[in-house]
């Protein structure tokens, strides 16, 4: 039985990705000279991905079956003073699981690219860009050290900046991809607050030394105040996790970043980019276990995303946004779960949720190949004869979304459902509800959007842009655009491979994953405090059984009842939806300008950092600095000197008129002292 990892094999997995993108964009690229095609561009970069993905699944099962782990540094940067940074990995179940996963959808995409950028000028670019994405991403979740993950974090963040503006012609692109970057630097900033305060008073960046110093950091208080300091640790952490895994009120970039191209929306959607949050939360899970503050407040932000971020998914009509919404609010599920001190509940989810929101993405943009890149969902219908694998694929996805019983996301979803109603947390209460209601909320908009697309009249006549779509500005990929047709191979097979997890996952994982010992030296949970999982344990008597009791309970009559009244509003009776919009106009007002979290950081939070810059350049930089001190200092010493050359006449008798005036005034104020 095999204890230990290969250090080689393991810097392979995010080598091999980083090699191909290297390859690709230096000599794939004009900076190289395109010396090689298309073809050997993509061929290294799903070769790089394809040995990631192998060595992780063979890591994954050496950690699973033989209980192999890893934790060592591989190269240390420097030393200062005691504190180390270095290069190196942990590798334990968590990391094995992430691992797996980032390569598999990571690959998927690769595949799937290959159809849908078939007549992009950025190709080379575009394989180079999103092999860079999968090592960063590698490097975040295989990090020993805060100082790994801040490099990975950041390097997602980078990547991210560049794939969802890749189209940098088209200006919504190149203000999506800024507003992405500005709303995750305001994240960042907390994050990094935490990592300091950590290496502050920890002295260290490793995860295994600062999380043995835990308990004596939770004695300790924020110099200055009253708040403990384990407290501000988190909740700054946790601030980095918002901008990152977009919880409100920094969810604003997600919708956004549609405008890239599809194949990225999966992948900054699925399994890496807003994943990147929820890991590093479950990672520093002994930490979060001392601070029921920090936890009472990642519930809280969970919920209010969850739910709220649903209502929105409801009134949009772009295929790509209704799912991007959907991510928003399964992103606000699995924080939820974080809260109510379920790790490995909020983690099993983000497993889960990798595989068929990838699914529902790549589902996405075959039809938008198919529809000759009209987005609009109420310019589509009756598409399932054409696109038969695109409409059966589509159809297991949305049902994993909404969690229909034996689909992988009934396991994970019913867990945080039933983990939340477990919890005792004074947030358990609001965030019981917002789970609640997020089922039938998202039943709903889910199956809208399914009949729309795949169901009832085929309305593409009616589209006044077509073949003008949001989501591209080239041509058709060649396609006859009389018609919607099903997508080529590259395009179905990985909507195959994914469909497959999205379906059996969840039942073949939930034992080992939540019950079992899979995340036993990776996720720390204090069982005396906080007991949601050993409740959730005695209740389980395996998924067969967990499944045929879901049909008695309200999530799936509430799941159930969002497909019947979405079916019935959009393909029987589509006249309700209208009124009700007219009959709710207000509500309608508010959810199409997103509660106007846009308009507020435009108009206040941007305006007033602007106006208090302008402030501090007019008055503190222009009128104290440079007025008052710089301008001001040489304006007084020229008066002064000034004032005393006209006293150096060259004179002698001036001069000994001063003396003698001197003396007397000398011999008056003496005199007067001895009065």
């Amino acid at each position: 039985m095999s204890q230990t990892l290969n250090a080689s094999t393991l810097l392979a997995v995010p080598l091999a990705p980083l090699v191909g993108s290297a390859l690709a964009g230096i000599f794939g690229t004009q900076f190289g000279g395109n010396w090689i095609g298309r073809r050997l561009t993509h061929t290294l970069t799903i070769l790089g991905v394809l040995i990631a993905f192998i060595l992780s699944a063979s890591t994954l099962k050496s950690v699973a079956v033989d209980g192999a782990r890893f934790n060592e540094t591989l190269y240390t940067w420097m030393t200062v003073g005691g504190l180390k940074m270095e290069v190196g990995f942990m590798v334990d179940g968590l990391t094995a699981m992430m691992m797996c996963v980032v390569t598999f959808v990571s690959l998927m995409v690769h595949l799937y690219t290959i159809g849908y950028m078939e007549e992009d000028e950025g190709y080379n670019r575009f394989f180079a860009y999103i092999s860079l994405f999968t090592f960063s991403m590698l490097m975040l979740v295989m990090s020993n050290n805060m100082l790994q993950l801040f490099f990975g974090w950041e390097a997602v963040g980078l990547v991210s900046y560049l794939l969802i503006g890749f189209w940098f012609n088209k200006p919504t692109a190149i203000f999506a991809n800024m507003k992405a970057f500005l709303v995750n630097r305001v994240g960042d900033f907390g994050f990094i607050l935490g990592i300091g305060l950590i290496a502050a008073f920890a002295g260290t960046l490793n995860y295994t030394e600062a999380f043995a110093k835990a308990a004596d950091l939770s004695a300790l208080t924020l110099p200055g105040t009253s708040w403990m300091l384990v407290t501000v640790i988190c909740i700054c952490l946790f601030i980095g996790a918002m901008g990152k895994s977009a919880q409100f009120p920094l969810h604003v970039w997600l919708p956004d970043s549609m405008e890239g191209p599809t194949p990225i929306s999966a992948l900054i959607h699925a399994a890496t980019m807003v994943t990147a949050g929820i890991f590093m939360v479950a990672r520093m899970s002994p930490l979060f276990e001392l601070s029921e503050t920090a936890l009472n407040f990642i519930m809280v932000i969970g919920a209010i995303t969850a739910l709220f971020m649903g209502f929105l998914g409801i009134i949009q009509n772009d295929i790509k946004r209704v799912v991007a919404y959907s991510t928003l609010s399964q992103l606000g599920y699995m924080t939820v779960a974080l809260g109510a001190s379920a790790y490995s509940v909020a983690v099993f989810h983000l497993m889960t949720h990798a595989f068929f929101k990838a699914l529902l993405f790549l589902g996405a943009g075959s039809v938008i190949m198919g529809m000759h890149h009209n987005q609009d969902i109420r310019y589509m219908g009756g598409v399932r004869k054409y696109m038969p694998i695109t409409w059966i694929t589509s159809l297991l996805g949305s049902l994993a979304l909404i969690g229909t019983p034996f689909f992988s996301g009934f396991y994970s979803k019913d867990s945080i459902i039933e983990a939340v109603a477990e919890s005792h947390l004074p947030a358990a209460g609001f965030a019981n509800f917002a789970v609640l209601a997020g089922v039938f909320v998202t039943a709903f908009y889910s199956f809208r959007m399914y009949f729309l697309v795949f169901h009832g009249k085929e309305r593409y006549d009616q589209n006044p842009d077509a073949h003008h779509g949001h989501d591209d500005h080239h041509d058709d990929h060649g396609h006859d655009s009389h018609g919607p047709h099903e997508s080529p191979w590259v395009v179905t097979v990985p909507l195959i491979m994914l469909a497959i997890p999205s379906v059996v996952i969840g039942f073949m994982t939930i034992d080992p994953m939540l019950f079992g010992e899979f995340f036993k030296d990776a996720i720390f949970v204090d069982a005396d405090k906080h007991h949601v999982m050993h409740e959730l344990a005695d209740a389980f008597h395996g998924p067969v059984a967990m499944a045929l009791h879901a049909v008695s309970t309200a999530p799936f009559w509430l799941a159930l009842a969002g497909v019947v009244v979405s079916w019935y509003m959009y393909l029987i009776n589509p006249a309700v939806p209208a009124a009700i919009g007219r009959a709710l106009r207000p509500v309608v007002v508010l959810l199409e300008n997103k509660y106007y979290m846009d308009w507020i950081n435009e108009n206040i939070l941007a305006r007033g950092a602007r106006a208090l810059g302008n402030g501090l350049w007019k008055v503190g930089d222009r009128t104290l600095i440079d007025g008052l001190l710089v301008n001001g200092s040489w304006k007084l010493v020229g008066m002064v000197s000034n004032w005393t050359r006209k006293l150096q006449s060259g004179y002698l008798y001036h001069y000994a008129l001063v003396m003698i005036l001197g003396i007397f005034l000398l011999m008056t104020y003496f005199v007067w002292l001895n009065k």
